[in-house]
C-alpha cells in the first residue's frame, strides 16, 4: 500500500476512535455531560433577538434544501477539471458521513440533562452527531478535495470557518450541545481521510490513470498557511470586539470561562480536521 494511502488510512482510523470516544465522555461520562452544560449555557447567554435573527440564517444554510444545491457545486467542480475519481470521493464523503450521522442519532439517543438548562432548551434525546455539524462540514472537506492544489489550503480554511461559523449559531439558538459539533466534525474527517486513502490506493493500482491526471506537488507550507491566519484573524476580530465593548465581555468571560474554552476547542477542531485532510491530498 502506497505510504500516503496508507497516512491517510491511519488518520480514518484515528479520527474513528476519537468518535467514539467523543460520544462516551459527552453522553456518559458526568464529567463530560457537565462540561457540556456549562458551555452550552454560555452559548445560550449570547442569545438576542438580533443575533438569534442572524444565527438563525446562517444555521439554515445546512438545512437539507440548501445544502443540497450546495453539495453539487464541488461535485460539478471536480467533473470540470476532469477529475472523476475524486467526484465519486466528493459523493462519497457527503453521502457516507451524513448517513453516518442519521444512523448514528437514534442508535446513542439518552436522556440528557435538560432540565439543568432551563425551558429555553430545544435540543432533542436523539441530537449527538449533530447533523448541521456534519453537513457543513462534510460540504467544507469535499470542498477541499475538489478545489485544484494551489488553491487547497485556502479552501479548507474558508470552509472550516464557515463550518464554524453555522456551529456557532445553532448552538446559539439551543439546537445542540457543544459535543455535537465534535461528533459531527469528527465523523465527517473520518470519512475523508478514508476517501482520500482509497484515491491514493487506486492511483498506486492503476498508474495508467494516475499518468493522465497530471498534478503538481504543492508546500505543506502552502498548505496550512491559510488555517493558520484564519486562527490568527479569529483571534484578531476576537481582541476587537473586547476592545469595543470592554467590560460587557470581559464580564461575560469570567462568568462563562468554560465557554471560551469550549469555543475555542470547537474553532481548534474544525480548522484542525480541514487542514489534515488539505494535507492528506496535498500533490
Amino acid at each position: 500500500m502506497p505510504r500516503r494511502a496508507r497516512t491517510a488510512f491511519v488518520g480514518a482510523a484515528l479520527g474513528g476512535c476519537l468518535v467514539v470516544l467523543t460520544a462516551v465522555v459527552a453522553l456518559h461520562v458526568g464529567l463530560g455531560q457537565h462540561a457540556d452544560q456549562v458551555i452550552f449555557r454560555g452559548f445560550l447567554g449570547l442569545s438576542r433577538p438580533t443575533v438569534n435573527s442572524v444565527a438563525g440564517f446562517v444555521a439554515r444554510l445546512c438545512n437539507p434544501t440548501p445544502w443540497v444545491y450546495f453539495a453539487v457545486v464541488p461535485v460539478i467542480v471536480a467533473l470540470a477539471r476532469r477529475r472523476p475519481r475524486v467526484a465519486l470521493a466528493v459523493v462519497v464523503i457527503l453521502v457516507g458521513a451524513n448517513l453516518t450521522t442519521q444512523l448514528l442519532k437514534p442508535l446513542l439517543a439518552v436522556p440528557r440533562a435538560h432540565n439543568l438548562l432551563g425551558d429555553q432548551s430545544p435540543v432533542s434525546v436523539a441530537s449527538w452527531p449533530s447533523g448541521h455539524a456534519t453537513a457543513a462540514m462534510s460540504l467544507a472537506l469535499g470542498s477541499v478535495l475538489a478545489a485544484p492544489g494551489r488553491w487547497r489550503g485556502v479552501v479548507a480554511a474558508l470552509g472550516a470557518t464557515f463550518a464554524v461559523a453555522v456551529s456557532y449559531s445553532f448552538l446559539t439558538l439551543g439546537w445542540h450541545y457543544p459535543s455535537d459539533v465534535l461528533g459531527g466534525f469528527l465523523i465527517a474527517g473520518t470519512w475523508a481521510l478514508a476517501a482520500v486513502g482509497m484515491l491514493f490506493k487506486l492511483e498506486a493500482q492503476r498508474p495508467r490513470l494516475a499518468a493522465a491526471s497530471p498534478v503538481t506537488q504543492v508546500s505543506l507550507r502552502r498548505t496550512v498557511t491559510p488555517s493558520a491566519l484564519a486562527l490568527a484573524g479569529g483571534v484578531a476580530l476576537a481582541a476587537l470586539v473586547a476592545l469595543a465593548w470592554p467590560h460587557q465581555v470581559v464580564g461575560y468571560v469570567r462568568s462563562h470561562e468554560a465557554f471560551v474554552i469550549g469555543a475555542a476547542a470547537i474553532a481548534l477542531l474544525g480548522l484542525l480536521v480541514a487542514t489534515a485532510v488539505s494535507s492528506a491530498f496535498r500533490r
